[in-house]
C-alpha cells in the first residue's frame, strides 16, 4: 500500500535530495604518522574532558583556541594552525578541507575579538563572563563552518513544527514558549551543550556574527545577552526537556532513514512493509550500537573521573592522614579506587536492549511524521509557571520533604563511613566521589535509553528515585562546577600539549623539506 508524503515532510526530504555544493580548491593535508600519534593524544585528552561524544570537537576547538590565544595574536596563523591541529587530531579525514575555509575561520576570530574588545569597552560584563560567553560563541561558529550540516539542522526545524504545539505554558508568551522547545529539541535530538545553545540563541537574537550586523551587535549585545541568560535558566526547562525526550527516538530513525536512502525514499512509501523492514533495520542496528558507546562512556568517565579529581584526592587525603594521624588508612583510598570502575560495570552489565516492540512504536510516529499532515506522537501538556508570591503551603512541605530526603540519603552513605571508621576528609572525599559516579552512571544510563520509546518502571524505581536522585543531583552540580576549575587540565593543555603540538608541526615541517629535496633528485 502506498501512502502520499506529507507537505512538511516533503520540504524535509529535499533537503536531504539536493546536493550540497563542494569547494574544489586545494585541500589540506598532513603527515599521516604524525596525525595517528596526534589523534590517540585527542582521545586520551578528551576522555579528561567532561561532556557527550557529540560535542567533542566543539570542546576540542574551543580548547585548542584558548590555549592558541594565550600564545598567538594573528588570526590567519591561529586559524592555520586550529585547523591543521584539528586535522591531526582525527577531527577530519586528510585532504579533504579546503584551504579556503581558513580564510573565513581566520575572518570569524578577527570579528569575535573585534567584539570582544567593543564590548569591553561598554563596561557592561566582567571580562571572565565575557571571555568565555565570546570564546564558546566563536567555537560553535568555527565548528559550522568546517562541519555544516544542514541535514540535522533541517531535521530539528521539521521536529520543531511538529512538537511545538504539544506544550502550553501557562501565563507565559509564546515566543518564550517556543525558544524553550527550541532549546529542550538541540538538546535531545542534536545533543548541544550549553556553548551550542548559547551559539544558538546568539544567532536567533543577532545573526552570525558579520561585518554587515556588527554595529548592531554591539549596541544592543548586553540586551541579547541577558536574554540568553533568562532563556537557559528558564524554571520548567527540563520539564519540557522531559517532554521532548519521550518523542526523540522517532526523529533519530528518521535522519538516519533519510540519510540513508537518500533518492530511495519516495520508492520505500510504495510499499510500507518495505518501508518497514528498512526502519526495523536501522533501529536494529542502533540498539546494537549502544553497548560500543556504553563502553566507550564507561571508559571516557572512569578515566575522566581518575585525571581530574582522583589524582588531587588521593594527594591531599595521603598528606593529611600522614600528618594528623601518622599513617595512611589504605581502605578508604582503596574504596575510591575500586568504587569507579565497580560502578561502571555494574551500570554496563544491568543495560538492556530494546525490544522489537519497541521499534514497531518507532515505525508508527515514522508512519505519521512521513504521511500525516498534522502528527500528534504525543499528548499536550500544559505547564504553569508559579511566582514567588503565589507559593503554596503544599511547596512549602514539598521543599522541607526535598531537603530530608538529601539528609537522609547522605545521612545513610556516612553511618556506614563512621562504621568504616573513616576520617572527615576520607569522608568527604567518598561522598565527593559517589556523587560524582552516580550522575556519570545516569548519563550513561541516559545514553543507553536515547533510542528507547518504551520505559518500563519496576516496583524498585520509587526507591532508586528516594535515595539516588539527590546524589545524582549533587553529582551534576559538583561535575559542571570543578569541570571549570580543573588545574589538572590547565597544565596538560598549556605544559603538555603546547610543546607537544608543537614538535608535531616542526616535524611536519622537516618531513615536507626532506620530500622537497628528494623531488629535486628527480
Amino acid at each position: 500500500m502506498s501512502y502520499s508524503f506529507s507537505n512538511l515532510a516533503i520540504s524535509l526530504i529535499e533537503v536531504f535530495e539536493t546536493q550540497q555544493n563542494q569547494l574544489n580548491d586545494e585541500k589540506i593535508t598532513v603527515n599521516d604518522l604524525l596525525s595517528k600519534l596526534a589523534s590517540w593524544y585527542e582521545k586520551f585528552r578528551t576522555a579528561m574532558d567532561y561532556g557527550s561524544e557529540e560535542t567533542i570537537p566543539r570542546r576540542a576547538i574551543e580548547r585548542m583556541l584558548k590555549r592558541m590565544l594565550f600564545l598567538e595574536t594573528n588570526s590567519r596563523s591561529i586559524a592555520k594552525g586550529l585547523v591543521r591541529e584539528l586535522i591531526w587530531a582525527g577531527y577530519f579525514p586528510n585532504a579533504t578541507v579546503p584551504h579556503s575555509l581558513i580564510e573565513r575561520v581566520a575572518n570569524s576570530i578577527d570579528l569575535h575579538l573585534k567584539l570582544k574588545d567593543e564590548v569591553t569597552k561598554q563596561k557592561v560584563l566582567s571580562s571572565d563572563k565575557l571571555n568565555e560567553f565570546i570564546l564558546q560563541i566563536l567555537s560553535c561558529e568555527i565548528f559550522y563552518i568546517l562541519l555544516p550540516n544542514k541535514e540535522k539542522e533541517a531535521v530539528t526545524s521539521f521536529m520543531f513544527r511538529v512538537l511545538s504545539k504539544s506544550i502550553r505554558i501557562e501565563d507565559e508568551t509564546d515566543q518564550t514558549k517556543d525558544i524553550q522547545v527550541f532549546l529542550a529539541i538541540r538538546k535531545s535530538f542534536a545533543k548541544d551543550d550549553i556553548a551550542f545553545l548559547k551559539y544558538k540563541l546568539f544567532t536567533q537574537i543577532f545573526g552570525r556574527l558579520s561585518d554587515e550586523n556588527f554595529e548592531n551587535v554591539v549596541k544592543i549585545f548586553i540586551n541579547g545577552y541577558k536574554e540568553i541568560r533568562f532563556q537557559l535558566s528558564y524554571p520548567k526547562k527540563e520539564r519540557i526537556l522531559s517532554h521532548i525526550k519521550k518523542v526523540t527516538p522517532p526523529f533519530l530513525i528518521l535522519f538516519e532513514l533519510l540519510s540513508q536512502e537518500k533518492g530511495n525514499i519516495k520508492l520505500l512509501a510504495k510499499d510500507q512493509e518495505v518501508l518497514k523492514q528498512r526502519v526495523f533495520d536501522i533501529c536494529e542496528r542502533k540498539y546494537r550500537t549502544i553497548r560500543g558507546k556504553i563502553q566507550r562512556a564507561i571508559v571516557r568517565s572512569f578515566i575522566f573521573i581518575l585525571f581530574t579529581k582522583a589524582i588531587i584526592a588521593f594527594a591531599v587525603e595521603g598528606a593529611f592522614e600522614s600528618i594528623f594521624f601518622g599513617r595512611i588508612q589504605w581502605l578508604s583510598i582503596i574504596l575510591n579506587t575500586v568504587l569507579p570502575p565497580t560502578i561502571m560495570g555494574v551500570v554496563g552489565v544491568t543495560i538492556r536492549t530494546p525490544s522489537e516492540q519497541n521499534s514497531q512504536f518507532i515505525f508508527t510516529d515514522v508512519q505519521k511524521l512521513l504521511f500525516e499532515e498534522d502528527p500528534v506522537i504525543i499528548n499536550a501538556i500544559s505547564l504553569t509557571i508559579k511566582r514567588k508570591a503565589t507559593a503554596s503551603f503544599k511547596d512549602y512541605i514539598f521543599s522541607a520533604l526535598w531537603i530530608f530526603t538529601i539528609m537522609l540519603a547522605f545521612g545513610i552513605i556516612l553511618f556506614f563511613l563512621d562504621v568504616l571508621h573513616f576520617n572527615i576528609l576520607s569522608k568527604t572525599i567518598f561522598i565527593f566521589f559517589i556523587a560524582i559516579i552516580s550522575f556519570l552512571s545516569y548519563r550513561i544510563y541516559q545514553t543507553a535509553n536515547s533510542y528507547t520509546v518504551i520505559k518500563k518502571q519496576n516496583i524498585l524505581t520509587p526507591v532508586f528515585e528516594f535515595f539516588f536522585i539527590p546524589i545524582i543531583r549533587v553529582g551534576r552540580q559538583l561535575t559542571e562546577g570543578f569541570s571549570q576549575i580543573n588545574f589538572i587540565l590547565l597544565v596538560i593543555d598549556f605544559i603538555i600539549e603546547a610543546p607537544f603540538k608543537g614538535l608535531i608541526g616542526f616535524f611536519e615541517q622537516w618531513f615536507m623539506f626532506v620530500a622537497n629535496k628528494r623531488e629535486e633528485l628527480e
